[in-house]
This record gives structure tokens, C-alpha cells and sequence, in this order.
């Protein structure tokens, strides 16, 4: 692998930005910050973009989308796995982490055995892939056929973040019967009789939730796969997650669930997309509030892994904090969340995953990235 020396760049460190830097690469990893000798390089002058970490996106279930963009209409999983791949190259995202949703009881690619397939589908495709793909198993508690499945996975290497979520209404993202239909019926087109009989196996199946979630995390830590719990909405549910080994609070649903899960030691994450479009899709708390509160420690892209740069770049203005402190929610936060020390800032000795973003009609872009040093996305740079 060539040495590659990246000039007068804008360059986003951990604490600060600095105008006219230098990177050089060396196999991969960042070898010095404005170097003295730099010998035998590929030079690539910036002209001045400003240079991020590559972003770490530990939650989107886009993927889900390419593979199902109509209820029953799939394409080929080699061919979805392609797309999504280009998607977060173009998007700026160096580590994905594909939502797959291990939830018989809802349908479509969220049954457990074509779910099973994507994530295969997702480990294959790495040794093709752009960017560094990973599968964020997200388990259904109240389904209790998939924890051999899971566990399987676990086992194997097939699933790199594990998540425990409930979607029974009256908690969480549904706060009543009527919203969990409304998903239901507008996700998967399905009958009054259908979901009536999905609701009732739900409802019967949440007996031995605690025992799956128990025998997971317990496989989970053993291999050490970071462990999260979703849609927080009380401190007790907090207490019960963190006791299993979660270290991540996805989406808590309101300031209170934020500060306990802090509190816990957890990180928060919130989407991406619900700064951009100004509110959350479900009602619950609104990521930019979570910021100016200061209980925000991640952004994802959650249904939208294009939102993720414009979103964090639109923060310092919005919330009034530092493009560092910005840039972080989606770099060095996360990386360190799901245990990625390798990655999320640019110092010597990191990974290479380097985003060059441009501004053009007020809206951020990745002009280029690099992914373990390697260009993974091009434009018009000039090379110096």
C-alpha cells in the first residue's frame, strides 16, 4: 500500500480545528500530523475541505429498504448489500452497522430466517465491499424462536452489536395498541385478522423474555459484542438493560430515560434524520433537544444514512456547540461505544477512515473518503 500525504486540509482533531494541515498515511494508519519528511508519497491537496473522521454509524436499517424497497418485492441480497455499501461511501459513512431486525412477529425481512440471510449476505460482501460493513442484530424480545438463531451468529462472527428491543404496545415507541397497528398495517400491509393473531402470539410470547435477553448478553459478552437496549422510557427498564451489559441507550424516548441511561454509564444514541427534518417520527423526544440538554453522546442515521453529515454539520449553529463536539456524536462517540478503539478521531496511529466534505448550495457533502487509507470515494481534487 503506497504512502499518501493529504495537504492544506481543514482538519477536525478531537478538541479543535486546524486550518493548513498535513496527514500522512502509511499502510493504512494516520503516521504523522504535519510531518517534517514525508519521502515517497501520493500527494492530494485539499484545498482547503475540511477533513472528519469517517463517520461510525452504529444504527441504520436502510439496508432493510434496498433489500425490500415494496413490501414483498426483494432483489437479490449480493446486489442490495452493493447498493447500501456505495450509499454510505457516498454519505460518508467508513463504519456501517446494518439495523437487522430479528422480529417474527412483524413480518417481511424482519423474519428471523431472511433476516439470518442479510447478515450473511453483509459478512460476505465485505471482502468487496467500500467501507467496513457490520451487522447490528437487533433482537425482538418477545420472540422466542430466534435466540439459537442469534446465538448461532454471535457465536460465528455474524453479528458485530447486539440490541434488545420491545415493540409491544403500551411502552417504548408505541405507547398504545392502536400506534402498534398503525406500524403494522403501513409496513407490511397486513389484514385486521393478521394483526389480531400477531398481537396475541406477542402478547404470549413476553413471558420468557427475561431468560432470552439472559442466555444473549451472556453470549454477547463472552464474545465481545457491544450490547444495547431500545426505545428507553423508564428508569427501571435502564436498570434492567444495564445490568445485562448494555452499554448503549438507543432513542430513549425522553430527557429523564437520557439521564438515567448517562447516569448508567451508557452511552445515548439519537437519529441523525430527526435533526434534520426538526421532530421525531414517533413523538418521542427530539434529538436536537437532546444536544442542548447535553445527554446526546451519538447520532445514527437510523432510516437515513444521507443525514447524517448534513445533520452534525448544521449543529454548531443550531445547538451552539463546537464543530469538534459536533463531529464527535458521530466519530469518536460511537467508535468508542461499540469498542472500536482503532477509529473515530484523527491522530497519529489511528485507523485512516477520512472524510473530505464540501459545502455546495448550503448543503454538506463527501467529496472523498478514504477507508483504511484506501480511496473508496473520488472527485475533483486536485493532486498536488
Amino acid at each position: 500500500m503506497s504512502r499518501l500525504l493529504l495537504t492544506r486540509a481543514r482538519v477536525v482533531f478531537a478538541h479543535e480545528v486546524r486550518d493548513d494541515v498535513a496527514i500522512l498515511i502509511d499502510n493504512g494508519v494516520i503516521a504523522a500530523i504535519d510531518p517534517t519528511s514525508v519521502g515517497n508519497t501520493h500527494a492530494v491537496n485539499l484545498n482547503g475541505r475540511t477533513l472528519i473522521p469517517g463517520m461510525v454509524d452504529l444504527h441504520c436499517d436502510a439496508l432493510e429498504k434496498e433489500v425490500e424497497p415494496r413490501p414483498g418485492v426483494h432483489f437479490p441480497l449480493a446486489f442490495a448489500c452493493a447498493q447500501a455499501d456505495k450509499r454510505n461511501a457516498s454519505a460518508g459513512i467508513t463504519t456501517v452497522f446494518h439495523a437487522l431486525s430479528f422480529a417474527n412477529h412483524e413480518l417481511g425481512v424482519r423474519n428471523n430466517a431472511f433476516a439470518a440471510e442479510i447478515a450473511h449476505a453483509v459478512h460476505d460482501w465485505r471482502a468487496h465491499a467500500l467501507v467496513d460493513n457490520r451487522v447490528h442484530a437487533r433482537y425482538e424480545v418477545t420472540d422466542e424462536t430466534a435466540p439459537p438463531l442469534l446465538t448461532k451468529m454471535l457465536e460465528n462472527g455474524h453479528a458485530d452489536l447486539l440490541s434488545f428491543m420491545d415493540h409491544s404496545p403500551g411502552q417504548g415507541q408505541f405507547q398504545d395498541v392502536a400506534a402498534y397497528r398503525a406500524f403494522l398495517s403501513r409496513s407490511y400491509q397486513t389484514s385486521d385478522a393478521q394483526l389480531d393473531a400477531l398481537l396475541a402470539e406477542k402478547q404470549t410470547a413476553a413471558s420468557g423474555a427475561m431468560g432470552r435477553m439472559l442466555q444473549l448478553a451472556s453470549v454477547a459478552r463472552q464474545r465481545g459484542v457491544a450490547i444495547a437496549s431500545h426505545d428507553d422510557d423508564s428508569v427501571e427498564k435502564i436498570d434492567t438493560l444495564a445490568s445485562l451489559g448494555a452499554v448503549i441507550s438507543e432513542f430513549p424516548t425522553h430527557l429523564a430515560a437520557a439521564k438515567a441511561a448517562r447516569a448508567r454509564g451508557m452511552a445515548t444514541l439519537f437519529g441523525a434524520p430527526n435533526i434534520l427534518r426538526g421532530n421525531s417520527q414517533s413523538g418521542n423526544m427530539r434529538a436536537l433537544d437532546a444536544v442542548l440538554e447535553g445527554v446526546a453522546d451519538c447520532l445514527c442515521g437510523d432510516y437515513s444514512a444521507a443525514a447524517l453529515l448534513p445533520s452534525v454539520m448544521k449543529l454548531p449553529e443550531l445547538a451552539g456547540i463546537s464543530l469538534a463536539q459536533a463531529i464527535a456524536l458521530v466519530t469518536r462517540n460511537p467508535a468508542r461505544a461499540a469498542g472500536l478503539h482503532d477509529r473515530g478521531e484523527i491522530a497519529v496511529g489511528r485507523r485512516a477512515d477520512l472524510v473530505a466534505v464540501r459545502q455546495t448550495g448550503g448543503l454538506f457533502q463527501a467529496e472523498r473518503i478514504w477507508v483504511a487509507g484506501v480511496a473508496a470515494l473520488t472527485s475533483n481534487v486536485d493532486v498536488a
